[in-house]
């Protein structure tokens, strides 16, 4: 039974440690603009749907989007509005909606988020927002400037949850929750 509060305690230090190094940035509203997609509602199809709509804009922002600061993203986003909305309405045609989507860019409030290695404090945030159909599922976020939810590998592109997070693997926790059967 020591060995087992040894290691809970050891895996939650370094938890703790972990969240103190990736909080210490602080992602500030006025450096970033971020791509909410909001699903039409809540059914498993609206929100299946509501992912393929952001890989596609996704896709055309990995292959034209290149600004280097702030104001000049926003500008970016603007030119590429048209292209944006193509993609989002052909995916949902794609896959048999029978709603459209809408897109702004304005300032949105946020919760509190980690994402990559920063703390984005709650606030109002410079954010494309893509509405589909009703708008009234849950929602997908990322930060589209700086780039964040642009990364990907060679291999393969970057996976997110449905929050907008980066999704990672955890072969400590896979391997605690099998030896504990948690």
């Amino acid at each position: 039974m020591k060995t087992v509060l040894g290691v809970l305690t050891a895996v939650l230090l370094a938890a703790a440690v972990l969240f103190a190094a990736v909080t210490k940035d602080l992602g500030r509203a006025d450096e970033c603009i971020r791509l909410h997609v909001i699903a039409n509602s809540d059914s498993d199809a609206d929100r299946e749907v509501k992912l393929k709509v952001r890989d596609a804009i996704l896709a055309c922002a990995r292959e034209s989007f290149t600004a280097s600061d702030r104001d000049e993203a926003e500008a970016e986003l603007m030119s590429l509005g048209g292209e944006f909305l193509s993609a989002a309405e052909n995916t949902l045609s794609q896959n048999g909606m029978d709603y459209g989507a809408e897109l702004y860019l304005g300032e949105f409030d946020f919760p509190d988020r980690v994402y990559g290695r920063k703390l984005y404090p709650a606030g109002k945030y410079k954010a494309l927002r893509v509405v589909l159909g009703s708008g009234e599922g849950h929602n997908w976020w990322c930060v589209m400037f700086p780039p964040l939810c642009l990364v990907e590998t060679e291999d393969e592109p970057a996976e997110f949850n449905d929050d907008g997070t980066l999704k990672f693997k955890s072969y400590i926790w896979d391997f605690i929750r099998e030896v504990f059967g948690l």
